[in-house]
């Protein structure tokens, strides 16, 4: 199964004998949560899931948004709706970013068949509802471990022998700038691969030539040992969705950017990535 569903194909899921379940994650970096978007338009049916408190567990020296506790995200699923015999699509406002962390999280419990609507609530272009559902209780148990996943020892190691990707814009990466966390600059050895090249200005992810065309040009290479972080493990969910997408496995760094400085011990680099292949 894709791993990403179109809007037309949705609503013929939607309109068939087996629906999906449909849960709503638009999210804004910082909050407040989209919830009061999500009350005044969604596609019917849908559930609205919090990643802040529902696919992330409390902010600390894990990261901004480290891995939620297994019982209390799998309690959220089943009040959603969710089980383990049911296709799931996953929707945020269009970027990606929280649909995929969605997609990666339930994969990674899992869940055998979870899909990111394309382009998300703005490629939608059926009927919309205010009505909040209340969908029977699912019965998704978690299970960690079905998605490769690296902790901060794991992303050096990797940044030496494998390809980290750093899925943060660029500025970040070189250190020029940090909105967000306290130290700017990136994990030593890693590869700038901003997330936002993964798709196009409408927010639907290219195709899977283009992406392995892109992934390519970064120097990723078939049978490599690759792994994505970001500032949260939010961004970087999408890029592992696009290296999917392209037929190219790779591993999140889950505690990302804010789980690295949070230990001054840990080494930083700033400035440009050296190590990107020649043109």
């Amino acid at each position: 199964m894709n791993a990403i569903i179109t809007a037309p194909e949705l609503a013929s899921d939607l309109a068939g004998p087996n629906p999906p379940v449909l849960l709503d994650v638009r999210w804004r970096l910082g909050g407040p949560n989209l919830r009061s978007e999500y009350e005044d338009a969604h596609i019917p049916g849908a559930v609205f899931v919090d990643l802040d408190s529902e696919l992330a567990g409390p902010a600390g020296a894990a990261g901004r948004h480290p891995l939620p506790d297994p019982e209390l995200f799998g309690a959220a699923m089943r009040a959603a709706g969710v089980s383990e015999n049911r296709d799931v699509v996953v929707y945020d406002g269009g970027q990606g970013w929280a649909a995929a962390r969605a997609w990666w999280l339930l994969g990674y419990s899992g869940h055998p068949s979870v899909r990111v609507l394309d382009g998300g609530f703005a490629a939608w272009s059926g009927p919309v509802s205010s009505e909040v559902p209340s969908p029977p209780p699912g019965t998704f148990v978690p299970t960690a471990g079905a998605r490769p996943s690296l902790d901060a020892d794991g992303a050096a190691a990797l940044a030496r022998t494998g390809l980290l990707l750093d899925a943060r814009a660029g500025e970040r990466y070189r250190g020029e700038v940090e909105p967000i966390d306290p130290v700017a600059g990136h994990v030593p050895g890693a590869r700038s691969a901003p997330a936002s090249g993964n798709v196009d200005a409408s927010g639907r992810f290219l195709s899977p030539e283009r992406l392995r065309e892109r992934f390519a040009g970064l120097g990723v290479e078939p049978g490599q040992a690759v792994a994505a972080y970001c500032g949260s493990g939010v961004t970087a969910a999408q890029e592992v969705l696009a290296l999917h997408l392209a037929g190219l496995p790779a591993a999140l760094y889950a505690g990302s950017w804010s789980e690295w400085v949070a230990d001054p011990s840990r080494p930083i680099e700033t400035g440009p990535d050296r190590t990107a292949p020649t043109p």
